[in-house]
């Protein structure tokens, strides 16, 4: 008989709750913002103007999904103090929280594929 799934447990006295931890993965289960977080982790801080050319993504729908980003933590946002000559700039990186979803979460899916691919290959 196969082993039974035992779910890790959150330490009592947690800064999150579970709820926290779904709304992480959920958020980067959508396609766009799994993009934009594989962005940020593969080029590290970028202002929003960078990530809308570099993923080819309209900057209204950028927003709407790095606001969901931040919101549950998997993004983190730096506004920059000075103004420049274009006016005020953030700045999005991936926390590592973000990157723990993804290598963990998602990545993880992905390279258990690649290794059932191979065994049976």
């Amino acid at each position: 008989m196969a082993d039974r799934y035992d779910p890790p447990k959150l330490p009592e006295e947690s800064i999150l709750e579970l709820e926290d931890y779904l709304a992480m993965q959920r958020a980067v289960s959508e396609e766009t913002r799994y993009r934009i977080v594989a962005e940020l982790l593969r080029k590290g801080e970028m202002s929003a103007k960078e990530l809308a050319d570099s993923l080819d993504i309209p900057s209204n729908r950028l927003h709407y999904h790095l606001d969901k980003l931040v919101d549950v933590g998997v993004v983190g946002n730096r506004l920059e103090t000075e103004r420049g000559a274009d006016g005020l700039y953030s700045y999005y990186v991936a926390t590592s929280l973000g990157e723990a979803v993804m290598k963990h979460g998602i990545g993880e899916l992905i390279r258990t594929e690649w290794d059932a691919r191979e065994r049976y290959a």
